[in-house]
C-alpha cells in the first residue's frame, strides 16, 4: 500500500457569512434569498467519513442534557480523553457516559466522542 499524502485532518475552510445587500434605494423582500444556506454538515462535521447522527428516544440521559428526540452528532476520529462525553459499549450495549480518569478498554469500549447535541424545541 503507498501512502501519497499524510497530515493532520482539517476543518473545512468555508464557512457561512451572511451576504451584503450592494443595492440603492428600497431594499427587495426577496433579499434574503440571495445569501447562501446554512449547511449544518459543514458547520458542524470535522471529519465526514467518521461522523455519525444518533436521535435519541427517551429521557435517559438528562443528567448530560440529554432529552427525548435530541440528535448526537458522534465522532469516531476524535482522540479520547478524560471527561469527554462519549457513546460508549458497556456490558454489550450502547450507552453514554464521561470517559473517567485513567479508564481502559477493558472495561468500556468507546464508540466515538459526541461533539454536538442538537436539542428538539417542540
Amino acid at each position: 500500500m503507498e501512502i501519497f499524502t499524510s497530515g493532520k485532518l482539517t476543518k473545512v475552510k468555508s464557512r457561512h457569512e451572511p451576504g451584503v445587500s450592494k443595492q440603492t434605494g428600497f431594499s427587495s423582500p426577496a433579499t434574503h434569498y440571495l445569501e447562501p444556506t446554512i449547511d449544518l454538515n459543514q458547520e458542524l462535521v470535522i471529519n465526514r467519513d467518521a461522523t455519525f447522527f444518533v436521535r435519541i428516544d427517551g429521557n435517559a440521559f438528562t443528567e448530560y442534557n440529554i432529552l427525548d428526540k435530541d440528535v448526537l452528532v458522534i465522532d469516531r476520529s476524535l482522540s479520547r480523553t478524560f471527561n469527554d462525553l462519549a457513546l460508549v459499549i458497556k456490558e454489550g450495549e450502547f450507552k453514554i457516559q464521561r470517559i473517567p480518569f485513567g479508564f481502559s478498554e477493558e472495561e468500556i469500549t468507546v464508540w466515538g466522542i459526541i461533539t454536538y447535541i442538537i436539542h428538539y424545541a417542540r
